[in-house]
């Protein structure tokens, strides 16, 4: 691998002589000027935290209500970079550590950025992903169906995000300098599995055995180097679902993409010393302890603090990653992007039945016919947190090698084109058995039985199961209640048994979305397909052979069989699935998901090769039907936080359950400790951490050590009783193997609310302790 040093910590020594340092100034700026003028883009990369309300909230993946948030297990961030032709088009991609991206969260970036820089950021060269976790809040989409669990709109979960959003691409534009993209790809075979292999044997023989395996294994990375600074960010797209944390963790997550991300920032961080002021305890302590006596005397005199006031201010400098105490460079930005991961699994070890811990039958994913016993499992088994680790780490390892040994430079044009569709009702030209042509539609959205079976990362409840083509009577008469669908939308639909009709339920407001973005980014060699759904393999490999016959038989000798295309999954704004035509006939989860009907995926590819057309002939596109704004129609049921509360004699921030005196731990210990605390929705502690570890330097000065963005870290808040005013926070260490010998303590920062509506801030500390 590439020595980081080389880029950021080598350079020459000082020279003694004044000749000598002048030469070496002259030959530096001689390099520094040719190194810009053969870098043909400006780039910038920025990232910030959109974690959201970490109580009360319902999240969003799994639509199970009793899924809240309770807590974080690390923060969930929005990272960005822009490429930009000095003096021409620009193209920003957003990837966020959220389930997916909304198009009410689109809607309002894209009036901000406006606002702020006129038409330099519009639909048309803005993307927005998400990586599809499992593990935050939900709420902050505008359609009834994807808010129903979260008791409608949540406004702190919307407004968490976009603000997230909109600073990371400030932080982006204002991050621009000269530089180069590279590009390399590569194999990563241990981290997704398909969870739906029935439907995949339905697609033709022929087809399936052009490809070696029936999920994508491809990661493709992009390298981001500054003329100045040298390697500033990489970003990649992989397919594989963020589900290892499974449906009944409370704590937010950005799972296997979300710690991956993490895992490559630090490591670029040690790698390189990005930051002036380091990131490892190593560095902060200036020497081992060895001398474990004194280390439990000087322990021993450091009692917990006690609840005491703070400022807001303090979380955020208290931070170990802190801006306000970076140093004047950019910091590197890493993101692991969604691909086609519709029917791609992490959890490897395949789906067993928890009664008799046999594999589930193949066909319907159920055991003994009940969907709900059916259970897959990740590397970690049973310790989801393991399973998150093992599959981040695996495309943490695959990213580095491959950052490590990028070399083909991305050359040529930024672009881009975009467009809107009516997918309810767009016609489709598709081939005919026989020869020729025919003439086929879309149908309004609408979800079959199988999608209440759920799937094997996180089945479903009552009777449903998976490959249902038929339904049953009961919940014919249930749906029917909320509505009945026409015979034309059954037949549109067929052979999915339609169980909500959600294209077609308007009231309070629209149930599902039918007018949807599609959009092609390009920079040089590279196209992304920004796709506003979850595709699956087969789906996306059709798409993108589309997309690149039309590239290279049309292109004119532009793009070539080096030509790399990926597909940006759930991105703009979020439609569930797209399956095959042959998959979608199994009617497993998802191609009872697949809203528009059989022929989603044919609608898709017509109308993607139009924008390949347009993007390589140099014309615009009719923008399309525009999406409607459903901001001021939404409803929330979810309860404010009325007041907080603490026994006599206690303060906020007082310890509840302390760590014993004169406690020496080791490393994979859990250190766990609980505070008196308030509600985490009085302040979301944005770039900043509800919890803290930190290490004793000398004998008096605390430095900090690990915190909310931290793996090891675990923040879980909760309430002895459902409608308590009293909450406690349980802030859980497992020591890394990292962990240098010394003295430690675990602080907290919180926030609660009086009865007259004040925010009042306060922080704690543990009684200290010793690693060994």
């Amino acid at each position: 691998m590439v020595n980081f040093s080389h880029y950021y910590g080598g350079g020459w020594r000082p020279c003694n002589t004044i000749c000598f340092s002048f030469f070496l100034m002259i030959f530096a700026q001689c390099c520094i000027e040719t190194f810009s003028a053969s870098s043909q883009y400006l780039i910038g990369l920025g990232s910030y935290d959109i974690t959201g309300p970490a109580a009360d909230v319902n999240m969003m993946g799994y639509a199970n209500t009793e899924q809240v948030t309770s807590g974080v297990h690390f923060r969930l961030r929005a990272r960005t970079f822009i490429v930009a032709e000095p003096k021409g088009k620009r193209v920003v991609f957003v990837n966020l550590d959220a389930c997916m991206a909304s198009q009410i969260v689109t809607i309002k970036v894209l009036e901000r950025l406006k606002s702020r820089y006129g038409d330099l950021y519009t639909d048309q060269n803005v993307a927005i992903s998400g990586i599809h976790t499992h593990a935050g809040p939900g709420g902050y989409l505008q359609y009834v169906v994807y808010i129903v669990t979260s008791l409608g709109f949540v406004r702190q979960s919307f407004d968490a995000v976009v603000d997230g959003i909109e600073k990371s691409i400030i932080m982006a534009h204002e991050n621009l300098q000269p530089g180069s993209v590279f590009v390399n790809k590569g194999e990563l075979l241990d981290a997704g599995i398909s969870r739906s292999p029935s439907a995949y044997l339905n697609n033709p023989l022929a087809e399936r055995n052009k490809y070696k395996y029936n999920v994508d294994k491809e990661m493709t990375l992009l390298k981001f180097v500054d003329d100045e600074w040298g390697p500033v960010g990489s970003f990649n797209w992989f397919p594989t679902h963020g589900t290892s944390m499974s449906r009944t963790n409370g704590l937010i997550s950005g799972d296997n993409k979300g710690a991956a991300a993490r895992f490559m920032e630090d490591w670029a961080e040690q790698k390189g010393s990005f930051n002036r002021i380091p990131r490892r305890v190593s560095n902060i302590v200036s020497h081992l302890h060895r001398n474990y006596e004194n280390l439990n005397v000087l322990a021993a005199s450091f009692e917990s603090s006690g609840g005491r006031p703070a400022t807001r201010l303090l979380s955020s400098v208290s931070r170990v990653r802190s801006t306000v105490r970076q140093a004047d460079r950019p910091s590197f930005v890493s993101a692991f992007c969604q691909s086609n991961c519709g029917d791609v699994s992490p959890n490897v070890l395949g789906a067993f039945c928890i009664d008799t811990g046999l594999p589930c039958e193949f066909n319907h994913s159920t055991c003994g016919g009940k969907n709900e016993l059916c259970y897959s499992r990740g590397p970690g088994y049973p310790d989801e947190f393991e399973s998150t680790r093992i599959i981040g780490d695996r495309q943490f390892r695959k990213a580095a090698d491959l950052f490590s040994k990028a070399s083909e430079k991305l050359n040529g044009k930024i672009d881009f084109r975009h467009t809107y569709l009516d997918l309810s009702k767009l016609e489709v030209d598709i081939p005919k058995q026989g020869g020729g042509h025919q003439t086929v539609k879309t149908c309004p959205a609408a979800m079959g039985f199988a999608f209440a079976a759920g799937t094997t990362d996180g089945p479903g409840a009552f009777d449903f199961s998976q490959g249902d083509v038929k339904g049953n009577p009961f919940w014919r008469l249930v749906r029917n209640i909320l509505k009945k669908p026409g015979q034309e939308q059954v037949d549109c639909q067929h052979p999915k048994p339609i169980l909500l009709d959600t294209g077609e339920m308007k009231e309070p407001y629209d149930w599902a979305p039918s007018i949807l973005p599609i959009q092609i980014l390009r920079i040089g060699q590279l196209v992304i397909l920004s796709v506003p759904g979850e595709f699956t393999t087969m789906a996306g490999r059709r798409l993108r052979d589309a997309v690149k016959a039309v590239l290279t038989n049309e292109g004119h000798g532009e793009f070539d069989s080096n030509t790399h295309v990926v597909i940006a999954g759930l991105t703009n704004t979020y439609s569930q699935y797209v399956t095959t035509f042959e998959e979608y006939q199994i009617q497993r989860y998802e191609g009872a998901s697949t809203l528009y009907g059989p022929h989603t995926l044919s609608a898709y590819i017509q109308e993607f090769k139009k924008l390949a057309t347009a993007l390589i002939s140099g014309l615009t596109v009719n923008p399309g039907p525009q999406p409607p704004d459903l901001l001021n129609r939404q409803i929330s049921l979810l309860t404010p936080v009325v007041v907080d509360l603490t026994p006599p004699g206690v303060k906020f921030g007082d310890v509840r359950n302390e760590i014993p005196q004169n406690s020496t731990f080791h490393r994979r210990d859990n250190v766990s400790v609980t505070f008196w605390t308030g509600c985490p929705r009085n302040d979301l502690m944005t770039e900043g951490t509800f919890a803290l570890v930190e290490i004793l330097k000398g004998k008096d000065t605390w430095v900090p050590a690990y915190d909310d963005d931290d793996f090891c870290l675990r923040f879980k808040w909760w309430r002895p009783k459902k409608l308590s005013a009293f909450s406690y926070a349980t802030i859980d260490w497992i020591i890394p193997e990292s962990a240098v010998s010394g003295v430690y303590r675990i602080k907290h920062f919180g926030a609660a609310k009086s009865l007259l509506g004040s925010i009042s801030h306060f922080t704690g500390s543990s009684r200290a302790f010793v690693v060994v």
